[in-house]
């Protein structure tokens, strides 16, 4: 009975941490997708950078309105080795290069289409915005760090 017990336990802590967000302190997992002209790009080519990923959808409102914030942070830290690798999920890719233009993004965007996306499905993305702080390294920081506190935090790893 005891054995049963043991691994039943062991089975369902094994099932969670399957379908569990990458986690802070962990590497992130690797990306590769199309950006806005079509060319795939690996996100541990950005490795030596500060970078936030960021998933996104142009039809999400909290979202539109964390690119205005984005942008400042960005306009600010890019030179200094900061990057956002921004992830549309949007089953409409018009709708995402329309937005991008709207909302002046200029920072690195690639598109997977919709929820049921592998990169959402390996991610556990469940809401958005949702993003991650990742050191020069690749290892996960900071998860959804918004604002003045994601300013913060990226010029703290970037005099690391």
């Amino acid at each position: 009975m005891k054995k049963l017990i043991l691994l039943s336990a062991a089975l369902i802590f094994s099932a969670a941490m399957t379908f569990a967000q990458p986690a802070k302190g962990s590497i992130a997992p690797e990306i590769i997708l199309k950006n806005t002209s079509g060319v795939p790009v690996a996100l541990s080519s950005l490795r030596g950078k500060v970078v936030l990923v960021d998933f996104w959808a142009s039809w999400c409102g909290p979202c539109r309105r964390a690119n205005k914030s984005l942008v400042s942070v960005y306009a600010k830290l890019k030179s200094k080795g900061f990057e956002i690798y921004s992830i549309s999920l949007d089953d409409d890719a018009a709708a995402w290069k329309k937005a991008i233009v709207a909302d002046k993004i200029s920072w690195l965007q690639v598109h997977e289409k919709g929820w049921e996306s592998t990169v959402s499905a390996e991610w556990k993305i469940e809401q958005l915005p949702t993003s991650f702080l990742l050191d020069k390294s690749g290892k996960i920081v900071a998860i959804d760090p918004e604002g003045r506190q994601l300013e913060q935090a990226v010029t703290k790893l970037l005099k690391e």
